[in-house]
C-alpha cells in the first residue's frame, strides 16, 4: 500500500521541511497537487514549488494537473522534478497526446476522473497508463468530505485492471481518513492521498503508519502487482 501525503494541507510556509518531514515519517509518495483557477475554482502550487521540495527529498512527487491547459506546464513540472503527472479524463480529446507527451519525457502517466464523471471514460486508456485516480471529492479545495457514490468506480476499476492483467496504481484523493481508507482499499485501490488527516496530526510518523495499517488490513485477500510501490523518484 502506498501512502501519499498532500503537500495541500501541508504548513505552506515551510513545503521544504515539510517534504523532509514526511520522508522522516515513512511516506511513500508526496502528492502535489496543482490548480489553475480555471478547471478549478482555486490557486495553488507553481514548477518553483516542486522544484523547491524536489531538492528536499528524494521520494517521487506524484503531481496532479487540475488545469485546463496542461499541455503548456507538463514540461515545466517535469524538469522541476516531477517522477508521475496526472491529467484528467474530463478534457476528451488531449487526453492520449498529453499521455504520450508525459510518458516522452521519461515520467510515469496518470489518468484522473472526478465524481460526476462515468468511469467508463477512462477505459480506453488503461493500457496507456501508470495510474489511475480516482477522484473522492469534487476538485478544488482541501478538507471536504468523502463522496460515499465514488466507491463504485474504485470497484470497476480494480475489476478491469483484473481482468486485463494490468498493473496500473489505483489511487484515491479526498476525505481520506481513518474510516474512509479501509473502504477504498476493499474496493480495491492501493494507493492513498490524505492531507488534512495525516498532515492535522501531532505526530505524522504514527498517522502514516496508522493509515497504513487500516488499509492493509481491509484489503481484498489477492493483492493486486500495483499493491507494491514500483514508482521510484526520477529527477
Amino acid at each position: 500500500m502506498i501512502i501519499a501525503p498532500s503537500l495541500l494541507a501541508a504548513n505552506a510556509g515551510r513545503l521544504a521541511s515539510e517534504a523532509e518531514r514526511a520522508q522522516r515519517a515513512g511516506a511513500d509518495w508526496l502528492h502535489v497537487d496543482i490548480m489553475d483557477g480555471h478547471f478549478v475554482p482555486n490557486l495553488t502550487f507553481g514548477p518553483h514549488v516542486v522544484r523547491a521540495v524536489r531538492k528536499a527529498t528524494r521520494l517521487p512527487l506524484d503531481v496532479h494537473l487540475m488545469c485546463s491547459r496542461p499541455e503548456t506546464l507538463i514540461e515545466q513540472f517535469r524538469e522541476a522534478g516531477a517522477s508521475l503527472l496526472t491529467v484528467h479524463v474530463e478534457l476528451g480529446s488531449r487526453v492520449a497526446p498529453l499521455l504520450w507527451k508525459i510518458k516522452s519525457l521519461g515520467a510515469l502517466a496518470g489518468l484522473a476522473v472526478n465524481p460526476p464523471t462515468p468511469i467508463a471514460e477512462v477505459r480506453p486508456f488503461l493500457k496507456q497508463i501508470d495510474l489511475l485516480l480516482v477522484m473522492t471529492v469534487n476538485p478544488g479545495f482541501g478538507g471536504q468530505s468523502f463522496i460515499e457514490e465514488t466507491v463504485p468506480k474504485i470497484q470497476q476499476a480494480a475489476v478491469w485492471r483484473r481482468n486485463a492483467g494490468l498493473d496500473f496504481h489505483l489511487e484515491v484523493d479526498g476525505g481520506v481518513d481513518f474510516q474512509t481508507v479501509a473502504e477504498c482499499a476493499r474496493a480495491g485501490a492501493d494507493t492513498f492521498v490524505s492531507g488534512t488527516t495525516l498532515f492535522g496530526q501531532h505526530s505524522l510518523r504514527r498517522a502514516i503508519r496508522k493509515l497504513r495499517q487500516i488499509a492493509e488490513r481491509h484489503a481484498p485477500a489477492a493483492a493486486p502487482a500495483a499493491a507494491t510501490p514500483r514508482l521510484v523518484a526520477v529527477a
